[in-house]
């Protein structure tokens, strides 16, 4: 079994065979960012409120559309309930109704006042108000 490929050297072999993905972490390692600082970098990045497809959907459908503002206090009152314990939250701001999952940071389905009409919510274990 010959391993040897005329390659003189081991970097010149993972070269040939490597992704330029890898080449590029290596490239961001050597410059100074580790593995470390770009996992905190993307966590920066990705912190705020995420929007599953269904509540995406229900957005479009029922023309909501939230402000800068209504969106900062809706991320307030994740962390609101967050610090309470709530995993599961109601959320009613401006005449809306929001069920978030807290620990994943992530609004499951949004409600405008003709929907919240019902008044009943089901799988939450608190309500924030704002």
């Amino acid at each position: 079994m010959n391993i040897n490929r005329n390659y003189s050297s081991i970097e010149q072999m993972t070269g040939t065979y490597l992704s330029n993905d890898t080449k590029t972490e290596k490239q961001q390692v050597e410059n100074g960012l580790s593995f470390n600082a770009i996992l905190q970098q993307e966590r920066a990045d990705s912190e705020g409120i995420k929007f599953s497809k269904h509540a995406g959907e229900r957005l479009e459908k029922r023309n909501i559309n939230l402000s800068e503002n209504q969106l900062e206090r809706l991320n307030e009152s994740t962390k609101i309930a967050e610090e309470k314990g709530i995993k599961d939250s109601l959320v009613i701001m401006d005449s809306m109704a929001f069920i978030v999952n807290v620990p994943s940071n992530t609004v499951i389905t949004a409600l405008d006042s003709t929907q919240a009409a019902s008044n009943v919510f089901t799988n939450i274990d608190g309500a924030v108000i704002i």
